[in-house]
């Protein structure tokens, strides 16, 4: 990959430690890539923030790192190992929260956005069109670059930190228009009636496309919120980027195979997701990935004038969390016995602690739940969670 003089220069070591580092990683990303060159992003989203998942190793790294490291374009992070205002009501443990609170020192230091959340398009970092970025977080790079038409790879948290540093990024993959081009079209004649169920169609035909480009075609028109579904469990697999009819900015293809799904197939699928309902210590989370303002809305509405049985976590942002506050949704929730979680969710944060099985709606929280906290998963629509 070509550098430039400059770029040259930092590579050297001529302007500091972090910087080189920094360098090294995206040269040899360029390498393996065998992009071009480096070309300027105009945000980075870092994931790797949990203590839970980078541990004393990656708090060991962020430590030394932030020793002279400083971002040079906006910088948005991933969600943390817990609600770093109510980590004590949420029943972290003492040892956990001071690591975790050490990491966030790190990122302080380094100049990025304290804004935890995986949908930071819903708060301070939504991208336009055509914007090149480097973005870490599987779900938010799909739809970065399926609904806002925006251009990134699908980051490591140590890739995107790199971009973030630098201020670019190797010319490779997504940034390239020869890369976004849908290959295996998706008709979808399934009735699809709520989140849980764009949530299955993500994961079920991410599965299937790898890492081509799906061209979805849905009978009825698809809202955000129902696009961030299925993001998220696209991204589960291997896939960066897909197309709606009509709903997409970009819907370039060369099709070269189709996949149909009515609602047989769709009702088939389902069941891989059944699970025993024996008794257990349950949590029942919603917020994966990050509940929007309607969506707390429409939860509030659940739970009007009801009692919660179990443990009931909401996870969202600092920012929707006060919209949620100022229009009595927060309340309406808290009067039922459900909490609504910040800068954090259920995958991330330490839920072993009280749960020996958590209930959700997302097939994505459903894959990484077992193997992360080592606890059952269970996956179902919103209705029968309240």
């Amino acid at each position: 990959m070509h550098l430039t003089t400059k770029e040259e220069k930092i590579l050297d070591g001529e302007e500091g430690k972090a910087k080189q580092k920094s360098m090294q990683i995206l040269a040899a990303l360029g390498d393996i890539y065998n992009a071009d060159k480096l070309i300027p992003v105009t945000s980075a989203h870092v994931s790797g923030v949990s203590y839970k998942t980078i541990g004393d190793a990656g708090l060991e790294f962020l430590d030394d790192f932030a020793k002279d490291a400083k971002v040079c374009v906006k910088t948005t992070l991933n969600p943390c190992g817990m609600d770093l205002k109510n980590w004590k009501k949420q029943k972290i443990p003492v040892n956990f929260a001071k690591k975790q609170l050490k990491i966030i020192d790190c990122f302080k230091r380094m100049g990025v956005e304290e804004s935890y959340t995986c949908v930071p398009y819903l708060t301070t970092n939504r991208p336009e069109f055509g914007e090149h970025i480097s973005w870490a977080e599987s779900s938010a790079v799909c739809f970065a670059n399926s609904m806002l038409g925006a251009r990134t790879n699908r980051e490591s948290g140590i890739s995107a930190l790199a971009s973030a540093i630098i201020g670019k990024t190797p010319n490779y993959g997504l940034h390239l228009d020869e890369n976004r081009i849908a290959k295996v079209e998706v008709r979808v004649d399934a009735r699809l009636n709520s989140t849980r169920d764009y949530s299955a169609l993500g994961y079920m035909i991410g599965k299937k496309v790898g890492t081509r480009i799906p061209a979805f075609k849905f009978k009825r028109s698809v809202t955000e919120d129902q696009a961030k579904a299925l993001s998220a469990a696209l991204g589960v697999g291997s896939c960066g980027m897909f197309q709606i009819e009509g709903v997409t900015p970009e819907n370039a293809a060369d099709i070269e195979s189709r996949i149909s799904i009515n609602d047989g197939d769709f009702n088939d699928y389902l069941k891989n997701f059944t699970f025993n309902k024996n008794k257990k210590k349950e949590l029942i989370a919603v917020g994966c990935p990050h509940c929007s303002l309607n969506e707390i809305e429409e939860i509030a509405g659940l739970l009007k004038d009801k009692k919660v049985k179990k443990d009931f976590w909401i996870c969202t942002s600092r920012q929707i969390k006060k919209l949620a506050d100022e229009r009595g949704f927060t309340e309406i929730v808290e009067k039922s016995g459900g909490k609504i979680l910040c800068d954090t969710c259920m995958v991330v944060t330490p839920v072993e602690e009280i749960a020996e099985r958590v209930i959700v709606n997302s097939a994505k929280a459903a894959y990484y739940l077992p193997g992360l906290a080592g606890v059952e998963a269970g996956f179902t629509d919103l209705d029968e969670m309240v």
